[in-house]
């Protein structure tokens, strides 16, 4: 039932920092990895109990929501919404608004599904309520329509207006603020 243990958001040899845009795409894959290994662990509580494999889980997920998401959204707020907002059309405007709105409901969902989480890996908490799972369901719900939204419009229309040399200095920012060699 887990996941790797690599640092989330890295080990995937196919996109790197030269590639930003490939990158933050990559990142979607692993945030819907991530929320299906979340509905596996709902889903194996309701017939089993909790052990040392749902522990793991739930230690994956956050994890992965605690460290790789909240940069993924930073790259985000710093290098492809803001171009968009000054030059954006306005559907494009519209959709990152959105999408900022977004990334606040995310992380207020996330502190309320981080504690059900946390509890479970610590040993504290040994299922998941109903209310517990409506919890998880509101942080889970919000991903879907957000990554379509920014697969479909925003990031081609912020490849569109960025230069060349400003992906590349997008790249290395990022790399540097994750701490990254290369």
């Amino acid at each position: 039932m887990t996941a790797s243990h690599a640092l989330p958001g890295f080990g995937d040899p196919a996109v790197g920092f030269d590639t930003p845009f490939d990158m933050l795409e990559a990142c979607h894959e692993r945030v819907l990895r991530s929320l299906a290994l979340l509905q596996k662990l709902q889903d194996y509580l309701h017939d089993h109990p909790c052990d040392d494999s749902a522990r793991q889980a739930a230690r994956d997920v956050l994890r992965y929501f605690d460290m790789a998401a909240p940069l993924h959204h930073e790259d985000e707020e710093l290098h492809v919404f803001p171009p968009l907002l000054e030059r954006g059309g306005a559907d494009t405007v519209a959709a990152v608004r959105e999408l900022q709105q977004d990334h606040e409901a995310m992380s207020a969902n996330w502190q309320a599904a981080r504690a059900l989480l946390q509890a479970l890996a610590e040993g504290t908490k040994e299922s998941f309520s109903a209310p517990d799972e409506a919890v998880l369901a509101r942080f889970a719900g919000v991903y879907a329509e957000h990554i379509r939204l920014e697969e479909d419009l925003v990031y081609p229309a912020a490849r569109a207006l960025l230069a060349p040399e400003a992906v590349q200095a997008m790249g290395a920012e990022m790399r540097r603020r994750r701490g990254a060699s290369g």
